[in-house]
């Protein structure tokens, strides 16, 4: 495991860590077998390709915010946070991903840890995830985070609630 010298922190896109967005998302999509070719545009115009992603935006039809964790430099993944839920069934209040490069050390636990107060500044009393029901990582950062188990929606991904922390 590597260990950074500042903690990751959960913070708007920024263009300070072009190079290791750009790296670890390609190293992540190969690994995945995913397209790389939306890289090949992001890295043409970064500061551009980072203001499309900073504030609230309309996205699957409701107000979302995009988060990176970052480590000065480092960039180890993204976090969406929607201030409601979809119409459908098929998402949840958030959304995380760490690129591959940075998995199965905590950073996944960590960054939902640090999303759950944002939330409860939304307005969130608590929150609902989706997770796959062969994606045992994520289903483990869900229960680390005090997820409550309640079925599955019309996709087949399993639903928990997570009540977001009040203020101390």
């Amino acid at each position: 495991m590597i260990v950074l010298a500042a903690s990751p922190r959960l913070a708007p896109p920024t263009a300070k860590v072009r190079e290791s967005y750009l790296t670890g998302e390609q190293a992540d999509m190969v690994h995945r077998g995913s397209d790389t070719s939306w890289l090949a545009d992001a890295s043409r115009d970064f500061a551009q390709f980072v203001a499309d992603r900073v504030g609230v935006r309309e996205r699957w039809g409701v107000p979302s915010e995009v988060f990176w964790f970052t480590a000065e430099e480092h960039y180890i993944g993204s976090l969406v946070i929607r201030h409601e839920l979809p119409e459908d069934d098929l998402g949840g209040h958030i959304g995380y991903h760490v690129v591959h490069p940075w998995q199965r050390q905590g950073h996944a636990t960590a960054m939902l840890g640090q999303a759950l107060p944002l939330a409860r500044g939304l307005g969130l009393d608590r929150v609902l995830l989706t997770v796959a029901a062969d994606n045992a990582p994520s289903l483990g950062v869900v229960q680390r985070n005090g997820g409550t188990p309640d079925g599955a929606n019309s996709d087949g991904q399993l639903r928990f609630w997570i009540d977001t922390p009040t203020a101390p």
